[in-house]
């Protein structure tokens, strides 16, 4: 959909405010019901996951002893709203110092940071990467609201310092441990064609849509070659 569109939409809705009513009705409605299939299914997922939780944190133990299980960072969240995100450690402790002398080495474009033999990566961390599987702490973040099951990943503050306005429209809904853009193309995708996913999500969500990327979420861990 292009601005011009989206602007048109918006003369409609001040001409006929009855269809703008209905808009925020039908989103009203959709929230609610995105809210239950979060929780029920961070719930259900986390329960049904607990034994892989236990096996995970013992290899971690194993390869490093001393090494924190989880990692958490900052991320931005709807409406440019802080909120700290957890996930498995795949790194090692001092991954955000050595962060510096590898950003030239970025194999992404935009304003995202992907290298795919990033040395910082452990050996259980690259196989956690592989399946995405560090991933799984953040069904807590959507127990808590600040992240969704679906939606556009949660950015780094220093990524979204140098979003356009356009970037910028990805941060007007809940980030989601998955997306659009997840489930086409992951890592192979430009920024700017991942912006574009987030945005087309944005703008055709609904309960139903959700469900599918949720399904074939699960068919691109079992089967991608793109992850890093």
């Amino acid at each position: 959909m292009t601005p011009q569109r989206g602007d048109s939409e918006a003369v409609l809705d001040a001409y006929y405010p009855s269809i703008a009513l209905e808009k925020k009705k039908n989103i009203r409605m959709y929230l609610m019901a995105k809210r239950a299939l979060d929780i029920i299914g961070a719930s259900i997922g986390i329960l049904i996951l607990l034994p892989l939780f236990l096996v995970i944190v013992i290899i971690m133990k194993i390869e490093d002893p001393r090494g924190p299980i989880f990692f958490h960072q900052k991320r931005v969240g709807k409406n440019e709203i802080l909120f700290k995100m957890y996930k498995f450690r795949s790194m090692v402790t001092n991954a955000e110092e050595l962060l510096q002398s590898l950003l030239s080495k970025n194999e992404i474009e935009g304003h995202m940071f992907k290298m795919k033999d990033d040395p910082r990566i452990t050996k259980f961390g690259k196989i956690m990467r592989k399946t995405s599987i560090d991933e799984l702490p953040q069904l807590w973040n959507v127990l808590r609201g600040d992240m969704s099951l679906v939606g556009p990943r949660p950015a780094l503050e220093r990524e979204v310092a140098e979003y356009t306005k356009h970037d910028k429209l990805r941060l007007k809904v809940t980030p989601g441990c998955t997306g659009l853009w997840q489930v086409s193309g992951r890592n192979s995708l430009s920024f700017s064609q991942m912006v574009d996913l987030d945005i087309q999500y944005i703008r055709q969500r609904s309960i139903v849509f959700d469900i599918k990327i949720i399904l074939k979420t699960v068919k691109v861990l079992f089967g991608s070659k793109d992850a890093f």
